[in-house]
């Protein structure tokens, strides 16, 4: 059997699809656009909302969550997009909601040099 050769965001969608996501929310911009690509591929399995903010992308998956009883999972784009998701990333935090926020980044031999939209992510959502 050959191995077949998949990019990151295809390998992405499919974990999304194996671990029975079928909604989610988010917002496009150039870092995370590779993995939009990826998911009109699976638009008979992937159901996604598009928003108008990310903010909204976060608040629409916690919201999800609590009606649905499954995690509610967003997509955004890197720096701003990520930063944006912060208050639903909170608010599912202290309500103790399932979200899962998936964001865009720039390139690992970017990462601590102040590139475009750079942010740290991790660090800013630490509790």
């Amino acid at each position: 059997m050959e191995k077949q050769k998949i990019t990151g965001a295809e390998a992405l969608m499919r974990s999304l699809e194996h671990e029975g996501v079928t909604t989610l929310f988010g917002y496009p911009g150039g870092a995370i656009m590779p993995a939009f690509d990826a998911l009109y591929d699976h638009k008979e399995t992937l159901n996604h909302i598009l928003v108008r903010h990310e903010q909204a992308a976060a608040h629409a998956a916690q919201g999800y969550a609590r009606v649905s009883g499954k995690v509610g999972v967003c997509l955004v784009t890197s720096g701003p997009g990520a930063t944006n998701t912060i208050t639903g990333i909170a608010d599912a935090m202290m309500d103790s909601t399932p979200i899962v926020v998936i964001c865009g980044q720039v390139g690992a031999s970017m990462l601590g040099t102040d590139a475009f939209q750079e942010c740290d992510l991790v660090g800013v959502t630490q509790p």
